[in-house]
């Protein structure tokens, strides 16, 4: 599991290699991952949009930038956690993904959280220890 907490927003990543979705013969290499987001703090904040940076294992990288998550643009009021499953396709064996959210205050000031830097790894990496 990673984990970030930014201006008591707590970010969890927790990804999963997919083998049955995956065809190393022809290079596609398949994770999910799951994403909680919960509010530790003491106002409420919604989540407005995602910015990720999907690396795969030759350094080469995607900028991928969108509204909410899954289709949805979560309101969070303390105490509250939201919670998404998605998924990332690769031409690589391994890969790293990180980004942010962009979250506003019920009063209107917007700020953005860390999504906690993480590996994508399988069994099909030489170097991975899977």
């Amino acid at each position: 599991m990673y984990r970030a907490i930014t201006r008591n927003i707590e970010i969890t990543v927790r990804p999963q290699f997919l083998e049955n979705q995956s065809l190393p013969e022809q290079q596609k290499f398949v994770w999910a991952y799951t994403i909680t987001v919960a509010n530790l703090g003491n106002e409420i904040v919604q989540l407005l949009t995602r910015h990720w940076v999907i690396t795969d294992a030759n350094g080469m990288s995607q900028d991928v930038r969108g509204p909410g998550v899954v289709g949805e643009t979560p309101t969070l009021k303390p105490s509250d956690s939201f919670q998404y499953s998605s998924g990332c396709p690769l031409s690589t064996p391994s890969g790293m993904m990180s980004g942010s959210y962009g979250m506003v205050t019920s009063t209107g000031q917007h700020f953005d959280v860390e999504i906690p830097a993480f590996s994508l790894d399988s069994r099909h990496d030489k170097h991975s220890v899977n």
